[in-house]
């Protein structure tokens, strides 16, 4: 079997992966039906909690606080800093080992990180890893078949069963001693990075202590919070499927600008151990501009990238299989083996007993009859070629027709000529 060959073969059992229906019909979320009587005890409250209150409480506090410059620039300056805390931390090195990094580059990603209070390393890690390795299942922690709002965050607010999450090997973040520490002692790392050192660096600075709380702690927060979570729904959701169509990630420069640069999700999905998420140069990606900075001043080291060859594989399938789709929309003709055959002096006697405007090319009949008035060249061309083999004249002898001429001609042909291509030698012979 040729390389060829072998591409032919994947591509054609990648046509056999169906996608799947848009809305999947997921079973009920718990495993007993929810009542008055039960509900609450399927409410996550310490999460719901903190993601309700942070946003209203940050709220309460843009109407009732001014916001001074400087903490409008450490808070966005802060924003950026937890936020990719998670896309190059917890996301890229954590839950996929997309690369490597030094002792004190993990600890800079892990305090970032903390600082988003999205759960501890371990904790995130963990889910994200089933999310890939479930994707658009029941044991999907955050499934986009369940809906916009659940996989955005509406899975946080509820407690579902341990036994209905897809499993995920993490004995690599057992062992990690970073994680492993962040994870024994996370609430404190969440309440100081997250609010007090926020609040500190904006009160010991320029003495605004309630706008550090507000703008750099809760609002800064809130941002953060729903930007990240957009990997989780719109990635989802908006753009295109460059890679594969199988599963519901996609890609979208919003969705990147959103997300600091985890926008290219089918990308993502598909090669998720690719340090990068953009793969183009003018593709938004802070992430990885992040990381690549860090390997040059030695910080992160061994970056994987998935084979060029193995990228523009997937990317032609996904072309092919969208020109595949045009293409049964258009219309071609009658197949060349469902025409009728003719002998040449059935050919003959059609057209001077019966008056066909017939012509002969590579073999096959064409009715010229509704095209003799519009044809480019003028009629005579046409008229002089009926009842005769054009083939000669029509590839060059006369003029090479466009690949737009030969493509008008499938809808006029009518029959293929008994031993056609060898007509054309046989009356040169004769």
């Amino acid at each position: 079997m040729t390389a060829t060959d072998t591409f032919i073969y994947a591509y054609t059992k990648s046509e056999d992966r169906k996608p799947p229906l848009e809305k999947t019909k997921m079973p009920p979320l718990f495993d007993e039906p929810t009542t008055w009587e039960n509900w609450h005890k399927h409410v996550n409250w310490p999460q719901s909690i903190l993601l309700i209150s942070v946003p209203l409480l940050g709220l309460y506090g843009a109407f009732t606080t001014e916001l001074q410059q400087k903490t409008m620039i450490w808070s966005i300056i802060y924003y950026f800093i937890t936020g990719l805390g998670i896309t190059a931390g917890y996301h890229r090195l954590w839950a996929h080992r997309a690369y490597r990094a030094t002792l004190p580059l993990r600890w800079l990603y892990c305090f970032a990180g903390s600082g988003a209070v999205e759960g501890s390393i371990y904790w995130w890690s963990r889910g994200h890893r089933a999310h890939h390795r479930w994707t658009d299942t029941d044991k999907d922690p955050y499934s986009a078949h369940r809906g916009f709002f659940f996989s955005h965050f509406g899975w946080m607010l509820v407690n579902r069963p341990k036994n209905r999450i897809g499993h995920a090997d993490v004995a690599d973040l057992k062992a990690e001693s970073v994680v492993a520490f962040q994870h024994k002692h996370y609430p404190y790392f969440a309440l100081f990075f997250g609010f007090l050192l926020p609040t500190l660096v904006a009160g010991l600075g320029w003495g605004d202590f309630r706008g550090g709380f507000y703008y750099a702690g809760l609002c800064r927060l809130t941002f953060v919070h729903h930007a990240t979570f957009c990997v989780n729904s719109l990635a989802h959701y908006l753009g295109e499927t460059s890679f594969d169509d199988h599963h519901t990630p996609r890609d979208h420069w919003i969705t990147a600008l959103v997300t600091m640069g985890e926008g290219y999700h089918n990308f993502h999905h598909e090669f998720p151990q690719d340090y990068r998420n953009a793969i183009v140069y003018y593709q938004y990606d802070p992430t990885k501009w992040l990381i690549k900075l860090f390997s040059f001043a030695g910080l992160a080291y061994d970056l994987k990238q998935f084979p060029s060859n193995e990228v523009t594989k997937g990317q032609i399938q996904m072309q092919e299989k969208k020109i595949a789709a045009i293409k049964r929309k258009l219309t071609y003709g009658t197949r060349l083996e469902d025409l009728p055959v003719f002998t040449w002096d059935e050919f003959q006697n059609l057209v001077v007993n019966e008056n066909k405007k017939w012509i002969l090319i590579e073999g096959i009949l064409y009715d010229m009859e509704n095209f003799i008035e519009n044809h480019p060249g003028g009629e005579k061309y046409i008229r002089n070629g009926i009842g005769k083999d054009m083939t000669t004249q029509f590839n060059g002898a006369v003029y090479n027709h466009s690949n737009g001429a030969r493509n008008l001609l499938t809808s006029m042909r009518v029959g293929v000529l008994k031993h056609g291509m060898e007509v054309m030698s046989r009356k040169k012979d004769e």
